[in-house]
């Protein structure tokens, strides 16, 4: 029995089995058929995309399953993009009307509604997305609440501006934080241990280096940001703290940036698929669980169902994607 504890407390790694041949398939054919339905099927598209992404990541040979339909991301898509096509004619019109007034008012509307939604759509996308998420038939679960994380986004895109952007890594570190400590998984609790300052700092060598460099420091950026990020989630587990490592080397940052970029360049940007699928993989052969958590110990624990998409296809608007 404590040969068999210890074995289940060992580190956990992280499989990708994408192949880029496959994804291709799918992405250009969502991509033709976005374009021949005027965007309406890119609902499906989504789901279909996230489907593949998830059941070819793999943890101790059982995959990860997104739950999601297309139907369910049609009407949160429905619901975002009717305000914001209205608003867009309003723009053309008040453009077209040479009135100052008009179209001041508008873009101020506009952007009113982009900047006050923000909390409310990635509240939204991380509790559809994390009730649709599953390992071994058990749930991911988000219980944040909506107007805490609106008023922490409100505060924080403040405090940014009046620091001319000083405070924009603090205002990041916050954020995940509470997104994190309020993030299960069955029994267990994840949280983020990062410091605004650390960020900060890695983020200012970055904009000092790379010009220095001539862009090569680049690498080493990219590679103490990741690491910054996993090195400082935690999962807890019966009181147990679990941390999460990712380790690699500037070479293979170095491997993977350049790599990318010449399939992205010398195929017009026909790779895509094939360097998605790559960029998965690099990040999941680096990324392990360290000593310490027992899978077989974790056990579904029931809470409200969460349907409502209105969040995530904002996000989608945004272009931002949080699991």
């Amino acid at each position: 029995m404590d040969f068999l504890n210890r074995l289940q407390a060992e580190k956990k790694r992280f499989a990708y089995l994408g192949k880029g041949s496959e994804y291709a398939l799918i992405f250009f054919k969502n991509f033709a058929l976005t374009i021949i339905t005027l965007g309406f099927y890119y609902p499906w598209a989504k789901v279909e995309r996230l489907k593949y992404l998830y059941q070819s990541t793999e943890l101790e040979a059982s995959k990860f399953t997104f739950h999601g339909t297309g139907k369910e991301v049609f009407k949160g898509f429905i619901k975002v993009y009717i305000p914001l096509i209205v608003i867009y004619i309003f723009l053309i019109y008040s453009s077209l009307s040479n009135d100052l007034t008009l179209l001041s008012a508008t873009i101020g509307v506009f952007y009113l509604f982009a900047i006050l939604l923000v909390p409310f759509a990635i509240h939204g996308a991380m509790r559809y997305r994390s009730a649709r998420s599953s390992w071994k038939g058990i749930f991911f679960k988000y219980l944040g609440d909506k107007m805490e994380l609106f008023w922490k986004c409100l505060i924080g895109s403040l405090l940014t501006i009046l620091t001319l952007g000083i405070y924009s890594s603090w205002f990041a570190v916050d954020i995940r934080k509470y997104i994190l400590s309020h993030l299960r998984f069955g029994n267990l609790s994840f949280d983020f241990k990062g410091e605004g300052s650390t960020l900060f700092w890695i983020n200012v060598k970055f904009f000092f280096l790379f010009f220095l460099t001539l862009g090569v420091y680049s690498i080493w950026y990219f590679k103490e940001l990741w690491a910054y990020y996993a090195d400082n989630t935690e999962i807890t587990q019966n009181g147990r703290v679990v941390k999460f490592s990712l380790e690699m080397k500037p070479g293979d940052v170095f491997e993977l940036i350049i790599v990318n970029f010449l399939l992205i360049v010398f195929t017009l940007g026909i790779a895509t698929p094939w360097v998605i699928i790559r960029t998965n993989k690099f990040m999941f052969r680096f990324l392990r669980i360290e000593e310490g958590l027992h899978t077989n110990s974790i056990k579904q624990i029931q809470y409200s169902d969460y349907t409502s998409t209105t969040g995530e296809s904002f996000l989608d608007f945004l272009d931002v994607d949080l699991l």
